[in-house]
């Protein structure tokens, strides 16, 4: 009879964890309806005059017609009749660390920009007080340009090359329901940062083991750092925050040998270390259940599509109750899928480049799908649709990314 009411209570307590989160995953997506411009951070430099395209290198928020979208299956579909033979795909698989390594090899750190945009896109990396002392800052520091609208002119965009993105500082906000894109655990009721007995006991448990961060109050995670173009913008500002320490993990071994020789690498804040998220027999060097932030950008679209379930959740179980996933990939159509040439499909939708390493790209349904099943609460679910040009060979590019 105890048995039964405590399930009860916890029954119930569960249900009011959903509703609260349903509640804010409504907020958010009447921010975004087809029939308004969402607002800034995603950009609002809108192409009104199609004889003007070739005026800036990127515009946002891009309608599709029906015709567009067909053309862009047909070649899709078109590209993906000759398959890569069986016996190289399990190639692809089996030496996917081996390619990485060559690519950082050859690259090192200097194919990637950093990505200085991610704060802005995803203000809920840093801790509330360091978030608003930098929202301040910036704001005192930076030129923000406004349009006739008031509402702010973006520059640059995020994607496989980085090339960075200048958004107006003006926008940041700490509401979770401006979250852009970000998934957290079921097990919230209220944040764990607002009860200072839970807190307190969390870091008493955590401080009797000894691993790197051990002391840290809030703790980051980017799973696939590469050469740490995600890391170093993040470090640059945690270094200044008390109690905050960064953890950045990668399979390919050069790259974290890259993360770890740089100039602002530093132990006392941040932790490097080779990982493959696809083996789930290999412990991380922290308990589960600590982290407050995992980043995953542009990471999970490298992995093969059968093991990214077992991917998301596993990383959902190191996520602290309330803890957040951050996560930005590639949109099915992107103009990348539809530039390779038969002979280099995988699978549907999986595509292996020139140099052996891989790409998946996702649908909204796709991601929203892999995050639940992970027991994670989807906050908001975006496509980013942007027209990126070359004003010199006067070419168009469809950019499109998830967000999630």
């Amino acid at each position: 009879m105890l048995m039964r009411t405590k399930k009860s209570l916890i029954k119930m307590n569960v249900i009011k964890r959903l509703s609260a989160s349903y509640v804010r995953k409504s907020k958010m997506q009447q921010r975004c309806q087809s029939n308004r411009r969402p607002i800034a951070p995603l950009g609002s430099r809108i192409l009104t005059d199609p004889t003007k395209v070739f005026e800036h290198n990127m515009w946002d928020h891009m309608q599709w017609s029906q015709e567009e979208e067909e053309r862009a299956r047909e070649k899709a579909t078109e590209n993906s009749l000759v398959r890569v033979q069986p016996e190289d795909q399990d190639k692809y698989e089996r030496e996917a660390s081996k390619y990485w390594n060559e690519f950082y090899k050859t690259h090192k750190n200097n194919f990637f920009k950093d990505r200085n945009w991610l704060f802005l896109e995803f203000p809920e990396i840093l801790p509330k007080g360091r978030k608003d002392q930098m929202n301040k800052e910036e704001k005192s520091s930076y030129p923000v340009k406004l349009n006739a609208t008031n509402s702010c002119t973006n520059v640059g965009f995020p994607g496989m090359f980085e090339e960075g993105k200048d958004y107006c500082q003006n926008n940041l906000v700490d509401d979770l329901t401006s979250v852009q894109g970000h998934s957290y655990n079921k097990n919230q009721a209220e944040p764990v940062a607002e009860n200072k007995h839970v807190k307190n006991c969390e870091q008493e448990t955590v401080k009797q083991e000894s691993f790197p961060g051990s002391s840290a109050t809030y703790r980051i995670l980017e799973v696939g750092c590469g050469a740490g173009n995600s890391a170093f913008p993040i470090l640059k500002v945690i270094c200044n925050t008390p109690g905050a320490f960064l953890y950045c993990c990668d399979f390919a071994s050069g790259a974290v040998e890259l993360v770890k020789s740089h100039l602002s690498y530093n132990s006392a804040w941040c932790s490097a270390f080779v990982h493959d998220v696809c083996d789930d027999s290999l412990p991380y060097p922290f308990p589960d259940e600590i982290q407050d932030v995992i980043l995953l950008v542009f990471v999970l679209s490298a992995i093969h599509p059968d093991r990214m379930q077992g991917v998301v959740s596993r990383l959902a179980k190191l996520l602290k109750p309330g803890g957040m996933l951050l996560f930005r990939d590639y949109g099915r159509y992107d103009t990348s899928q539809l530039r390779f040439k038969k002979g280099r499909c995988l699978s549907e939708n999986f595509y292996v480049r020139g140099d052996g390493t891989r790409v998946y790209f996702f649908t909204e349904d796709e991601v929203h799908n892999m995050f639940t099943l992970a027991g994670l609460v989807e906050v908001q679910n975006l496509v980013d649709r942007r027209l990126q040009v070359n004003r010199k060979k006067k070419v168009k590019m469809q950019r499109v990314w998830i967000q999630d």
